[in-house]
């Protein structure tokens, strides 16, 4: 299926319909924020899955029934998605803990007077290419991203869900809001995650004993977290994700860009990623 058919254009970039419809895209416009929230904001396949289960964990202070009982779709819930709208979030208890894939300039009005706290997780975006090519194979709702050569124009153009990448990087990177935001790496967090669940919880105002912190990162290494059905997806329906094509948590590793592109395709990203990101003052490890 084509992108008219399974995508709108919400704000000047694709959505799947199926996920946002009209409706909850009016919800996610009229939700109203309070300074205690949580928001982690991602581009797609960055981690968002992983902070979904780090964050939870550092509230509940160390507490597994949460990540272990609730679906991190109810558990985070996407303010953008249609199951926001019935989960009666005004009715949650503070800090409630949401997730995002929204550019910086697509937050609401809301978001801007309040500036809750921002968790923003950045992955190279090389992974986030070789990730979001799986994930395109397998997703009904998404488009099928044909070769990998063509998937990659659309990626550096930014014509797939939630538009480009650089884009979503540089506004959040530029955000005014500097002091309500922690921004944290995918990498970090594979090399470190006990120092970034550390991290985190400095951040969030919470004072974690060293084995709880011990206890939270145990669980959330990758090999663990992806045993967790509450968190791996597997109770989604076939019909929507077929992880028999590709699993929804794949390797959670950085660098599986080594075994997808061809020297040409590494040029040719390496060129586009210098020119759109010349301007960009920020080290990143990845560079």
């Amino acid at each position: 299926m084509t992108e008219a058919e399974l995508y709108s254009v919400y704000k000047g970039l694709y959505v799947p319909t199926h996920l946002h419809p009209p409706e909850s895209l009016k919800y996610c416009e009229e939700f109203t924020f309070r300074p205690d929230d949580i928001l982690i904001v991602t581009y797609p396949k960055s981690g968002t899955t992983w902070m979904q289960e780090v964050v939870p964990l550092i509230v509940s202070e160390g507490d597994l029934t949460p990540v272990l009982t609730v679906p991190n779709w109810d558990r985070v819930p996407w303010l953008e998605e249609h199951r926001a709208m019935q989960l009666s979030l005004h009715q949650r208890p503070s800090p409630r803990i949401f997730a995002t894939h929204f550019h910086h300039t697509m937050m609401n009005e809301s978001y801007f007077k309040i500036k809750p706290r921002v968790l923003y997780v950045m992955r190279n975006p090389k992974d986030v290419f070789t990730s979001s090519y799986h994930y395109y194979g397998m997703a009904s709702y998404l488009v099928n991203p044909g070769t990998q050569d063509e998937f990659m124009e659309k990626f550096l153009d930014g014509n797939i869900m939630f538009g480009s990448w650089f884009d979503h990087v540089k506004g959040w990177l530029n955000a005014e809001d500097h002091e309500s935001i922690l921004y944290i790496f995918y990498e970090e967090m594979i090399t470190d995650l006990k120092g970034s669940v550390e991290k985190i919880a400095q951040f969030l105002g919470k004072s974690l004993s060293p084995d709880v912190t011990e206890k939270i990162a145990e669980h959330c290494v990758f090999k663990n977290m992806k045993q967790n059905k509450m968190s791996n997806f597997s109770l989604v329906p076939e019909e929507f994700m077929n992880q028999k094509k590709s699993e929804f948590l794949r390797k959670g590793i950085a660098g599986d860009w080594k075994n997808l592109f061809n020297e040409a395709q590494e040029q040719r990203f390496d060129a586009v990623y210098k020119d759109k990101m010349k301007d960009v003052n920020f080290k990143f490890p990845w560079d």
